[in-house]
């Protein structure tokens, strides 16, 4: 990466942090860069000092990691944002909610895009919005800890305290004329006892923060078999939630917003029959697009079959 390009990615930065009024703190809790390395660079310093004379550039990998956050690509883009109906859906709502204080849950197909949509909005309020992806595994405590990592804020040994910390500096940011917002992104993964703590989080920030539980049907299918079998704190939760569940259209399976480019028919025609979503449309299409550039080559259904390592008739049996 050059220097022109390093001093372009300090510039935008700069004018990101002013935009939004977020600290070089918060510019570092974002992106994972170090603090040290996000004032240098804003100084238009690209090297570090290691102390005993040591020197060295800071590595590119956190250039890049500023240019994600502000939205600079370099190089050709192979995946263009497209304006979905799901897209402009989860946008409105987040919106909604963080202007209200709203309390929402939003329900999507997999491979619809609400990670990408969560990602794009993110970046647009980085100064109170906060997402927390769940995983599979993550038990209450877990899951709270990633909350305080991302708020920054103590991460004590005791739930309740840990919840009552993190409400508290959520609750602290609107008294400061912010809109806080928490998203918990692929919700299907909460286990029944991070559901309650939704309840609990419900109650400390109704009125003053937003949140947002984001996830596929299997999230209030399961709130719902729970509710059905009274689990203990679930009617309490779907109390509260009943009338703020918001689902998103289907998929538009013809993927006409992404294919009027394609001028092969035949790739137009394999993709349709064997991308079910966005996601995998996207996980064809990149490697596939980035391949014939590299190859200058046109995009083709032969290509397409090299890329993926498959042949066509393996997928249609």
């Amino acid at each position: 990466m050059d220097k022109p390009t390093k001093q372009y990615i300090a510039q935008k930065l700069q004018e990101y942090i002013d935009l939004h009024g977020i600290s070089q703190k918060m510019v570092s809790t974002r992106t994972g860069v170090r603090q040290e390395y996000v004032t240098a660079i804003l100084k238009g310093v690209f090297t570090y000092d290691a102390g005993k004379g040591n020197t060295g550039n800071i590595p590119e990998h956190h250039f890049l990691k500023l240019a994600d956050l502000i939205d600079y690509t370099m190089g050709k883009q192979y995946w263009i944002n497209r304006n979905t109906p799901q897209l402009t859906q989860m946008i409105a709502v987040l919106s909604e909610a963080r202007e209200h204080a709203y309390t929402r849950l939003i329900i999507g197909a997999t491979g619809s895009g609400k990670s990408h949509a969560i990602d794009l909005y993110v970046k647009k309020h980085p100064a109170d919005v906060f997402c927390v992806k769940v995983g599979s595994e993550d038990t209450l405590n877990i899951l709270l800890d990633k909350v305080a990592k991302t708020l920054r804020v103590p991460i004590f040994k005791h739930k309740s305290m840990k919840i009552r910390e993190i409400s508290r500096a959520l609750k602290a940011l609107s008294m400061y004329n912010k809109k806080p917002q928490l998203i918990f992104d692929e919700a299907e993964y909460l286990k029944v006892s991070a559901l309650c703590s939704i309840k609990e989080f419900y109650d400390y920030l109704d009125k003053y923060c937003s949140i947002v539980l984001i996830g596929t049907a299997q999230l209030t299918n399961q709130i719902d078999k729970l509710r059905k079998k009274d689990a203990k704190g679930i009617p309490q939760l779907y109390r509260r939630i009943k009338f703020g569940i918001r689902h998103l259209p289907n998929i538009d399976k013809s993927f006409k917003l992404f294919l009027n480019e394609i001028e092969d028919k035949d790739v137009v025609r394999f993709l349709r029959d064997q991308c079910d979503n966005y996601g995998e449309l996207h996980d064809v299409l990149v490697p596939c697009l980035r391949e014939a550039d590299r190859l200058e080559v046109p995009l083709s259904l032969p290509l397409v079959e090299r890329v993926l390592n498959i042949k066509q008739v393996e997928l249609f049996v």
